[in-house]
């Protein structure tokens, strides 16, 4: 799928690298999921977006398109290996009047650090009131915690591993300050991945969440997985119910 480009070569032309009659093809890929997330309210205001990696290529929705609208011809490509500053970035192909995302160095700390082949930024209500309960709880708490929940399943084990977690695990997701600019936020989300290094989703407190994975597929069924416990897990606290608990397991391991 990947195709080859002088990383010299500049950038407004070049559309070749988003024209594919295949739909799986990464600038295909993007307007179609943030048309699906604008329709479960993450991605509201133009907020939010998504990237995805295809070997050296990275894909990246812009700034400032109202999600629902968005076209393969909006998308940006840069090359990894061409990138030498993270503030000089070096696009592949670069859309007439509009602006890279800004959300595009803390995808890219999920490609360099994880690996990952896609990263998913939303803007879900959920995910923002999930950090204000924890704050309510401590202003300094910085993990959100829940066990014993059948959706759990739906995350991997952690970088470099087997399997998904299971039913009676305890999903650990970091969560870290926002800022008043995003790409601000890198230094922060790089940290909260070294610090848990089996999460495969950052929250941004009072923001949002970055969520990412191995392939497309998981990145969106993590997110989607991850917006069910979080919708719970606000249910929950109004219920008094505690998210993590401890039950005897039936059945065997």
């Amino acid at each position: 799928m990947a195709t080859t480009v002088d990383p010299q070569q500049a950038t407004e032309n070049n559309h070749h690298l988003v024209k594919s009659d295949d739909s799986k093809h990464p600038a295909n890929l993007i307007p179609a999921l943030c048309r699906k997330f604008w329709t479960l309210g993450w991605v509201s205001g133009t907020g939010g977006g998504a990237s995805i990696r295809d070997n050296d290529l990275v894909y990246l929705a812009p700034s400032g398109v109202s999600k629902e609208l968005m076209e393969p011809s909006n998308i940006y490509v840069l090359s990894m290996s061409a990138q030498r500053d993270p503030k000089k970035r070096i696009y592949l192909r670069s859309p007439p009047h509009l602006k890279p995302s800004q959300c595009t160095p803390l995808f890219m700390a999920a490609f360099t650090k994880r690996n990952a082949s896609c990263c998913i930024h939303t803007h879900s209500q959920w995910a923002v009131l999930v950090t204000l309960l924890l704050e309510s709880q401590s202003p300094s708490s910085r993990l959100f915690e829940i066990n014993n929940i059948e959706q759990i399943k739906g995350f991997g084990k952690g970088f470099g591993k087997q399997g998904n977690l299971g039913y009676h695990d305890t999903l650990r997701i970091p969560v870290i300050e926002n800022t008043p600019h995003e790409e601000d936020l890198t230094e922060y989300l790089e940290e909260a991945m070294e610090q848990y290094p089996d999460t495969y989703a950052v929250l941004v407190r009072r923001h949002g969440v970055y969520v990412w994975g191995d392939t497309v597929d998981k990145a969106k069924a993590q997110a989607e997985s991850l917006d069910y416990l979080f919708q719970l897990a606000v249910q929950m606290r109004k219920l008094g119910l505690p998210w993590v608990s401890n039950i005897e397991q039936v059945g065997p391991s």
